[in-house]
């Protein structure tokens, strides 16, 4: 769990843009655009998050992603997890040992126990990690519904559904048609 990653900060808001979608699956794609980014980094974040339990994929034209499980139940930590690994935050090299005056053997009291510096990292690593577990998708989502306005949050879901139903369309009539609606709305808010 080394220095986190963008993908981690994408996924979370793709993630908060599903706690408010209520269970309507939305694509990949618009996902991506209401975060600014390309639909092929995301479909690189999305397999991680399902693996883990997190996502659930549903095909179709009015398929897409929706939360696997509550809000509530979907801790930072697990996120984290399932994007970055459990990659620990520090790797010791046990540079102890390799000190030249020491020979080719190392004396008992340079090796004893965990090395100094790594168990400060530890400690460190375990409340980094106790902290991302304490806090839910949840926990966060209504921290951003008390900041976002109303109207923003039914801009957005008018927005994702005029792409649903273009999708729709273009389903029945072949693919032909060009989506309504690809351009986000204006807005003075920030996203989640």
């Amino acid at each position: 769990m080394a220095h986190l990653g963008t993908s981690v900060e994408y996924a979370i808001h793709c993630l908060l843009w599903l706690v408010e979608s209520d269970d309507t699956p939305l694509s990949a794609r618009d996902l991506a655009e209401l975060q600014g980014i390309s639909p092929s980094y995301l479909a690189k974040i999305f397999p991680r998050l399902e693996k883990a339990g997190i996502l659930r994929a549903s095909e179709g034209v009015r398929g897409g992603y929706v939360l696997a499980k509550a809000p509530e139940a979907i801790s930072f930590l697990e996120i984290v997890d399932a994007i970055e690994g459990q990659k620990p935050l520090f790797n010791c090299l046990e540079v102890r040992l390799r000190c030249p005056l020491f020979g080719s053997e190392p004396p008992d009291w340079a090796t004893r126990g965990t090395c100094a510096i790594h168990a400060v990292m530890l400690q460190a690593e375990k409340a980094m990690r106790d902290a991302l577990a304490s806090r839910s998708l949840g926990d966060v989502a209504r921290a951003y519904a008390r900041k976002a306005p109303t109207e923003f949050n039914d801009t957005v879901r008018d927005w994702v559904g005029d792409r649903m139903e273009a999708r729709v369309r273009r389903g029945k009539h072949g693919g032909a048609d060009q989506e309504a609606g690809a351009h986000l709305p204006p807005t003075g808010e920030a996203a989640p």
